[in-house]
């Protein structure tokens, strides 16, 4: 029989698959430890910039409500990015304003980006594609895509956009002759979950519209030929991508505010500052120095032989590598029209709101990055495999020295990145570092200005804020934030005036009819802060800010119950604002609505246990309901926070005379008494 003939079986290579899958896991570890280590500090920041927006101050984060609303209204988040905005609604439900959770999960998302590289790269057989996938986890330009949490869109669309691809070669499979039949049923479900991949990367952000003709150019990369077929099957990745590109533009003009004298240019402007765009990005991965939040935003002349140098240039290079495809092979070529074509959205030919503050910024260069890296990794790892073939026979260091290479260029991008991620472990941080790099960033200004308001150091508030109107006179933003600091030092007629100027800046400004209405209640003038407060309202129907400032409006004329409904309101639309609530509080109490504060007084201390207010009137309308011993355990309890308070201890020996404990009564008013005079 058969079987009796195989007296030596051919060896199992179930050992060496084995081999093969430990040391897969053992790199991919090593690139996901190595990513984490790098972006440790910004791990452990905070909330910065727009993350208000998108996170701390976004009330759709809170309700089912708000979750479809996510999905349904593209008015409701500043950018319609639904899945971003999804992944932001579940991360609220399990940490709430817990920053770490947030960063946690972007470079978790990051680090999986990159493994799923290493994946498409090596379908592709492109050398070096462990390195390529490595050096993108931790290069220096990806940190503020990572680090800073609205930046979800680039990690996730970047994920999708990987896993189309992923999905895509299934279906495609170039390593097959092109006769070969691509229509089978299996083949077609890959090509649906590629179709959906893609529609989930341009809903997390619609950069990745240009997919579909990167799947082209990849196609042509290595086949070397592009068929009608090919168009005709990726045509709805075309329609889908090209009709949600356009959404976008549509609501960055519209609704996000990207218009005005700030996006006025001409179509060769757009073309010098794409041509220099294109250079600053490719020198910026090379050499990874100099990174900044926000850089200067570029003077453009038309007449500059320099700047027009810029795109003539880039032109050049790619028809060279076209001419010199059949020596030089089709990858160079393809890595550079993928990187162009990768960053067309971002190359200033069509307007977004950041080209307001520069044409450039790393975030733009998250995936069109990849070409680049891989391109020059392959050449590199190209090179060191043909000259390990030439010395076989060599031992020692030089043995080592590709290895070493590796080993030494990624710790040095991870050192760099760690660096950088220290930038964005928290807001003042990173505005101080932007104006050291470019002073003259009159947004920099502005928000370090916004930020020292919030901490009640009005007067470098100040600098900072006329400094950012020296630049941009017409900065809206920055005229607010200047009343903000003139009403807080006192000087309510120069508020007023500024408050004013920002009306006729932009009235489409909630936030400035807002300062504007409280400024003039602040001056007694009820009836005109009313007037003014009721058109921010109008202008934007979910702003908490308004709806509080109104309702202290309508307490400061008695009309209590109007204040409490207007304060609910607020509450509502900002339930992580503890100063609503506690406004809401006092005005509860001084409704008498005792169950009502109490439930208000409490939520507060479920978000702060040691909040002293909320002890301290908790203990007060105890007081009032004859519960003088749960009053007397509130105003110890403030004690132990604040012990010396004046509030507290009087509070305490009241409720110990009406127990009747005199001694105890006598002390703690001998106390207050010694109190009062530190505290006037």
């Amino acid at each position: 029989m058969s079987a009796s003939l195989e007296s030596n079986p051919p060896a199992s290579d179930e050992p060496s698959r084995s081999t093969s899958t430990l040391v897969t896991a053992m790199l991919a570890a090593a690139l996901f430890a190595l990513t984490m280590i790098a972006y440790l500090p910004a791990i452990q920041g905070g909330f910065i910039w727009d993350d208000d927006d998108y996170v701390t101050e976004n009330p759709t984060l809170h309700t089912v409500g708000g979750l479809i609303a996510i999905w349904t209204d593209p008015s409701a988040t500043p950018q319609y990015y639904p899945i971003v905005h999804s992944s932001f609604w579940i991360e609220n439900h399990l940490w709430g304003l817990n920053p770490m959770g947030y960063h946690l999960v972007n470079v978790i998302i990051h680090c999986i980006s990159a493994l799923l590289l290493w994946r498409v790269l090596s379908r592709f057989s492109v050398p070096g594609a462990y390195v390529a996938a490595l050096l993108f986890a931790v290069h220096p330009m990806h940190v503020e895509s990572v680090a800073w949490i609205t930046e979800r869109k680039n990690v996730l669309s970047g994920l999708f956009t990987l896993l189309t691809v992923l999905c895509w070669l299934r279906y495609w499979d170039f390593t097959q002759p092109e006769s070969s039949d691509e229509s089978t049923p299996r083949n077609r479900r890959w090509y649906v979950v590629a179709l959906l991949c893609f529609i989930a990367a341009l809903l997390s952000k619609t950069v990745a519209s240009t997919l579909p003709a990167a799947l082209i150019v990849m196609i042509w990369w290595k086949r070397g030929t592009v068929r009608l077929r090919d168009f005709i099957v990726l045509a709805p990745f075309f329609v889908i991508g090209i009709g949600m590109g356009l959404l976008t533009v549509w609501l960055e003009k519209f609704q996000v505010g990207a218009s005005g004298i700030d996006w006025e240019l001409s179509p060769w402007q757009r073309v010098l500052i794409a041509g220099r765009a294109l250079w600053f990005y490719a020198g910026k991965l090379v050499w990874p120095t100099e990174l900044i939040f926000t850089y200067p935003r570029w003077e453009i002349d038309v007449t500059s032989w320099t700047q027009n140098a810029f795109p003539i240039a880039a032109v050049a290079v790619i028809v060279t590598l076209f001419l010199m495809r059949h020596r030089l092979g089709r990858g160079p070529i393809a890595a550079v029209c993928l990187y162009a074509g990768t960053l067309f959205p971002a190359l200033g030919f069509f307007d977004v709101y950041p080209m307001r503050f520069s044409f450039v910024a790393d975030h733009f260069a998250y995936m069109a990055s990849v070409p680049l890296i891989a391109l020059i990794v392959g050449v590199v790892a190209t090179w060191l495999q043909s000259k390990e073939q030439d010395d076989e026979e060599e031992y020692g260091l030089g043995r080592y020295l590709p290895k070493l290479m590796v080993a030494g260029a990624a710790l040095l991008l991870a050192t760099v990145a760690f660096s950088q991620a220290t930038i964005y472990s928290g807001l003042e941080v990173l505005w101080r570092d932007t104006l050291d790099k470019n002073p003259n960033s009159f947004m920099a200004h502005n928000n370090l200005g916004a930020l020292l308001n919030r901490r009640g150091d009005y007067l470098e508030a100040e600098t900072h804020l006329r400094r950012s109107l020296e630049i941009k006179p017409n900065f809206a933003d920055s005229v607010i934030n200047l009343a903000q600091a003139r009403q807080n030092l006192g000087d309510l007629e120069e508020a007023l005036s500024l408050y004013n100027r920002a009306t006729e800046l932009n009235p489409g400004l909630a936030e400035a009819y807002n300062g504007l209405g409280a400024t003039q209640g602040m001056m007694g003038d009820f009836e005109a802060s009313e007037a003014t407060l009721k058109r921010a309202i109008e202008i934007d129907p979910n702003y908490a800010n308004a709806y509080g400032n109104l309702a202290t409006l309508r307490s400061a004329q008695g009309r209590n119950e109007e204040a409490i409904e207007l304060f609910q309101k607020a509450v509502q639309l900002a339930p992580e604002r503890m100063d609503h609530r506690t406004n809401l509080g006092r005005v509860l109490m001084s409704a008498q609505r005792w169950e009502d504060a109490i439930e208000v007084w409490q939520s507060v201390l479920d978000e702060s246990p040691e909040d002293v207010s909320a002890l301290l009137n908790l203990g007060v309308i105890a007081a009032n309901q004859q519960r003088t011993k749960d009053a007397i355990g509130y105003f110890e309890s403030v004690l132990k926070i604040v012990p010396n308070h004046l509030s507290a201890t009087y509070n305490l020996g009241a409720m110990h005379d009406a127990l009747g404990n005199t001694n105890e009564a006598e002390q703690y008013f001998r106390r207050a008494e010694r109190l009062q005079p530190q505290q006037q």
